[in-house]
C-alpha cells in the first residue's frame, strides 16, 4: 500500500493544485456561491466516507425538530432515481438511498429529500406549501455552488485529515486547508475514555484557528435491537447463535461491538445494494438464526429477508463532554438567521 501511495503521490499532486483552483475561484466570487434566507447546516468531512455523518445529522434532527420544522437534503448516494425527490409514504431506500430513507423512516415529523443538485434542491423545498425552517444539507461540506450558513467537519479519531493525503493516494477530497470553512470541527469515532491530554494532541495536529469550536464524540450503541415487529435485548442474547452483517466503510467497531461467541460476520462494501445470490448466501448461513446489521444496511436488506430473523442494532452520537456548549452554539445560529429573516 505505501508503494501504491508513492506511485499514486503525483496524480495527488495534481488533483490538489485542481482542488485548490476551485476553492479559490469560489472563495473568490468568481465562481457563484447561492446563498438562502433561512439557516442551513452542512455536514460533511474531507476525506471519503465512514466519518459518522448519519448519526450527527439525527443528532441535529433531534436537537431542532422540537422548535423547528426541519428538512433534511442529500445526494441520496446510489439511488435507482434521478432529480429532486422529497419522501412520501412511496418511498423506499432504493428511491432514496439508504441514508435519506433512514431518515424519512425514523423522523416523520421531518421533510427529507434528495437531490444531487443541491441548489434546486434547497429551491423545491422552498416551493413547498409547508416550507422548512431549518435545512440539514447531508454530506455538502464540498459542495460549493450553496453557501451554507454553518458548517461542521467530522474527521474520524483513527483516520485524522491532517494525517491523509489527497485522493488517490489518500483519501481527502480537498487539501487541508479546506478545514478553515468550518465553524465547528467534530472528532468523531473517539474511545469513550479518550483524555484530556489525548484531546489536546489532536487539538495540535489539527490546528484549527481559535475561532472555531472543537468538539469530540464517541459511538453509542443501543442495548435493544429491532425488527420490524420486536425489540429484544442485547445482553439476553450473548448466548444466541447470530449472523453480524454490516455494509459501511468501517465496519470493525461495529463487529467487535457485537462479536462475543465467535459470530459470523460478513462485511459488504459500503452502501452495498445486495443481490439476489448476496440474499441466498446469507439465508444459508444464517439458517435459522438471528441476523443482527446495522441501520443503514436494514432499510436495503428488510423485505428479502424474513422479518422474524432480522434485526438492525440502533447507534447515536455522543459528545465526550461540551454538549451543552454544542447545542447552544447551534440553537443560537438557527435562532438567530430566523430572528433575522
Amino acid at each position: 500500500m505505501n508503494l501504491l501511495r508513492k506511485i499514486l503521490f503525483p496524480i495527488s499532486i495534481l488533483y490538489g493544485i485542481i482542488t485548490s483552483i476551485r476553492n479559490f475561484l469560489f472563495n473568490k466570487g468568481i465562481l457563484k456561491s447561492y446563498s438562502f434566507d433561512l439557516p442551513i447546516i452542512a455536514v460533511g468531512n474531507l476525506s471519503v466516507g465512514g466519518t459518522g455523518k448519519t448519526p450527527q445529522i439525527e443528532y441535529l434532527i433531534r436537537l431542532l425538530s422540537k422548535k423547528y420544522k426541519v428538512a433534511t437534503l442529500s445526494r441520496g448516494y446510489k439511488r435507482k432515481s434521478k432529480g429532486f425527490i422529497l419522501a412520501d409514504q412511496t418511498a423506499t431506500a432504493v428511491i432514496l438511498g439508504d441514508e435519506p430513507f433512514q431518515f424519512f423512516e425514523k423522523f416523520k415529523e421531518i421533510q427529507v429529500a434528495v437531490d444531487a443538485d443541491r441548489q434546486n434542491g434547497i429551491k423545491q423545498l422552498l416551493a413547498q406549501k409547508e416550507k422548512p425552517a431549518v435545512i440539514l444539507l447531508d454530506d455538502a461540506f464540498q459542495h460549493r455552488k450553496v453557501k451554507a450558513g454553518f458548517y461542521i467537519l467530522l474527521t474520524s479519531y483513527g483516520d485524522l485529515f491532517s494525517d491523509d493525503f489527497i485522493l488517490p493516494a489518500g483519501n481527502l477530497r480537498e487539501s487541508r486547508s479546506g478545514v478553515k470553512r468550518a465553524n465547528v470541527v467534530i472528532v468523531t469515532k473517539c474511545p469513550a475514555t479518550l483524555s484530556s491530554e489525548e484531546k489536546n494532541k489532536i487539538r495540535n495536529k489539527l490546528n484549527i484557528s481559535s475561532d472555531q469550536e472543537l468538539y469530540f464524540t464517541f459511538i453509542a450503541y443501543d442495548t435493544f435491537i429491532f425488527s420490524e415487529n420486536l425489540k429484544l435485548n442485547l445482553n439476553e442474547l450473548q448466548s444466541t447463535p447470530k449472523i453480524v452483517i454490516a455494509g459501511i466503510a468501517k465496519p470493525e467497531p461495529f463487529f467487535k461491538h457485537l462479536q462475543n461467541n465467535n459470530e459470523v460476520c460478513l462485511s459488504f462494501p459500503d452502501h452495498h445494494n445486495f443481490t439476489d445470490k448476496d440474499i441466498l448466501e446469507i439465508k444459508k448461513i444464517a439458517q435459522n438464526n438471528i441476523i443482527i446489521t446495522t441501520e443503514k444496511d436494514y432499510m436495503r436488506l428488510k423485505g428479502s429477508l424474513p422479518t422474524e430473523q432480522l434485526f438492525y442494532l440502533p447507534i447515536k452520537s455522543s459528545f465526550l463532554c461540551d454538549s451543552e456548549k454544542f447545542d447552544k452554539t447551534i440553537i443560537n445560529y438557527v435562532g438567530t438567521s430566523t430572528r433575522n429573516r
